[in-house]
């Protein structure tokens, strides 16, 4: 599975932003697509994920209720909205899927940034 995100940007608190992530490839080697981010100096963490095969959703406490994981499959996209922003929302947003077979996520795309302005 290749991935590609995109959409990020520059945004003040409170703001709201849409990134993307176009994908293609065999997504049925793959069980979900995830959203992760990672803040300057810190760790890579987990913000949301969207199975392929019935939608299903699951979030990060710290973005629940906040953002949204969506997908296109006739546009082969997937979407993260993202709703009062933070500042602590500021990183690199990164999409990857899954791999069936491990259960872990091999598959990576190039990060976006998003900055959230205080």
């Amino acid at each position: 599975v290749q991935l590609q995100a995109s959409g990020g940007g520059l945004v003040q608190t409170g703001g709201s932003l849409k990134i993307s992530c176009k994908y293609s490839g065999r997504t049925s080697s793959s069980y979900a697509l995830g959203w992760f981010r990672q803040a300057p100096g810190k760790e890579r963490e987990f913000v949301a994920s969207i199975t392929w095969s019935n939608s299903r959703e699951h979030y990060a406490d710290s973005v629940k209720g906040r953002f949204t994981i969506s997908r296109d499959s006739a546009e082969n996209t997937a979407y993260l909205q993202m709703n009062s922003l933070k500042p602590e929302d500021t990183a690199v947003y990164y999409c990857a899927a899954d791999n069936r077979a491990t259960m872990m996520y091999e598959y990576w795309g190039r990060g976006t940034l998003v900055t959230v302005s205080s």
